[in-house]
């Protein structure tokens, strides 16, 4: 039965990859040369920004590639930090919600899956929160310094909210590895899926501090 799990697991991430690289092929084609265009002030301004993180070499290596729509704006820079992790998270779930298909699974281990499904579509919705969210700061105040107690108050207002949903995100994230290192799941199949959560919770740890960085880089303006 083992045996018979790990080649089905070995057939559906083949099948994954191979699709991924279709994908990464196709996009290669539709916008062959995106280096050249990026500012490389703005490039600096991103691995500068990314020492912040936990993670600075995902940081940088997510980040790069927006770096003509961040340009050199701290605000730009966490809301897409923000959009990438929803991107990531979402994908994670698709990927382990897949995996919870593979015949031979004993019925702990699909209900891993599934808790982890759940946790992470609750990362995703609380992600894109606060994509919204942190998209509002600034409207009807202006990027410079904050004037006046009702706009400081809007702005911490705002922050918090993204401050506590992108936390809110990891928590889920962080249940969903909890689940996948239970002693009933099978070492193969949590190889397969707990690197990509990892990954995901990386990917919005650093968005949320990058959030922070701008949120004390707009105090101190």
């Amino acid at each position: 039965m083992a045996s018979k799990l790990l080649l089905t697991l070995s057939l559906l991430l083949l099948t994954l990859i191979l699709h991924t690289f279709g994908t990464t092929a196709l996009a290669k084609r539709t916008n062959p040369n995106p280096p050249p265009n990026q500012n490389p002030t703005t490039t600096e301004f991103i691995k500068s920004s990314c020492k912040a993180t936990r993670y600075p070499a995902a940081c940088v290596q997510t980040l790069s590639g927006y770096a003509s729509a961040i340009r050199q704006s701290e605000q730009q820079l966490a809301v897409t930090a923000l959009s990438v992790s929803v991107s990531k998270t979402r994908s994670c779930a698709s990927f382990v919600k897949r995996m919870g298909s593979v015949k031979g699974m004993k019925p702990r281990e699909y209900n891993a899956l599934r808790d982890c499904v759940e946790n992470m579509n609750d990362s995703v919705d609380r992600l894109n929160q606060s994509v919204k969210e942190l998209g509002l700061v600034g409207m009807g105040m202006g990027m410079g310094k904050a004037k006046g107690k009702g706009k400081a108050k809007d702005f911490a207002w705002h922050v918090s909210n993204v401050q506590t949903w992108v936390s809110a995100a990891i928590t889920d994230q962080d249940t969903c590895l909890d689940g996948l290192d239970g002693p009933h799941v099978d070492a193969n199949l949590r190889a397969s899926v707990r690197p990509r959560v990892v990954y995901a919770s990386q990917v919005t740890s650093n968005a949320l501090a990058l959030v922070n960085h701008f949120a004390s880089k707009y105090r101190s303006a």
